[in-house]
């Protein structure tokens, strides 16, 4: 196989790695932050699907393919409000290591609705890795499950919801990418989460416009950066990789994310032991869970 797919997904790596600092920094909404940041990038698609003349996939698509699409763009729209409001509320070392968890929820989605039994390795370390999000939210369970007393515990739950439905939203993409062209498929996908979010922010009563300039660029940076070249990025490489392996990808934003946070002075955070330790067992677990899939599907092919 090319190493085409493997060089974009490392340049998906550095575009993700951008999100959790660039939310942390955006002081509106955090509902708003996503739909701005997915209406910027349906700009961007627009263009792309008319240059590439991809928008004729539409044409042949069939309602069940239509129905998984949109329904990938609603994971995706949840998978945002979640992941946006846990960046508010624990730090980003946390959040974006317990999002890491997709691609063990993965192997657990494939083992329901797939019939795709795990081997006993992948169990052994989705547990491992489950053991690490609670290393990462021990500190915080002194404070109780009320939101204002311990904001850190309710923002690593988030961060987990986000992971389930981060890891349905690539399950999907995996296998409509096999029939639609990449920007055929984000084009109904974030046109979806879009709407989504809309109606959400609608029932919130949340104002979107105006946005100051800093906002503005900061909406533009996660449209260029976390969705353009990272969320469309390795909606691309679905196409020549397994999900596991795609997912892979999301090992390495605890990292990125945590450095960039640690180094941008308006957030200078830096992560706790805990948050350490509990990444590191977390980011193990999945290594193993998704190494066997990977064994395995070389074996096979």
């Amino acid at each position: 196989m090319s190493t085409k797919p493997y060089w974009v997904l490392a340049f998906s790596l550095l575009g993700i790695s951008f999100a959790g600092p660039l939310v942390r920094l955006s002081t509106a909404d955090t509902v708003a932050i996503a739909i701005w940041r997915l209406g910027f990038s349906l700009v961007i698609v627009a263009v792309f699907l008319i240059a590439t003349g991809e928008w004729r996939d539409w044409k042949r698509i069939t309602l069940r393919e239509l129905g998984l699409a949109a329904a990938g763009g609603v994971a995706l729209a949840l998978h945002f409000w979640a992941w946006n409001a846990s960046i508010r509320l624990t730090t980003i070392a946390a959040s974006v290591t317990l999002v890491s968890l997709q691609p063990a929820v993965v192997a657990t989605i494939s083992a329901v609705a797939l019939r795709e039994v795990p081997t006993s390795r992948q169990v052994i370390g989705i547990a491992i890795a489950i053991l690490g999000a609670l290393v990462i939210s021990a500190p915080d369970l002194r404070g109780g499950m009320a939101p204002s007393g311990n904001a850190p515990l309710l923002g690593n739950l988030l961060a987990v919801s986000a992971a389930v439905t981060a890891a349905i939203y690539y399950t999907i993409g995996r296998s409509l990418r096999r029939s639609l062209g990449v920007w055929a498929y984000v084009g109904i996908v974030y046109s979806t989460a879009f709407v989504t979010l809309s109606v959400i922010g609608m029932s919130r009563g949340i104002t979107l416009a105006p946005q100051p300039p800093r906002e503005i660029a900061i909406f533009a940076g996660l449209a260029l950066g976390p969705m353009l070249i990272g969320h469309t990025g390795m909606n691309w490489a679905l196409k020549f990789l397994p999900a596991y392996v795609v997912n892979l990808t999301v090992l390495g934003e605890p990292v990125g994310a945590t450095l960039l946070g640690a180094l941008i002075p308006s957030i200078r955070q830096i992560p706790t032991v805990s948050t350490l330790v509990g990444g590191a067992i977390v980011l193990g677990g999945v290594i193993i869970a998704a190494g066997g899939t990977i064994r395995g599907s070389t074996s096979n092919a």
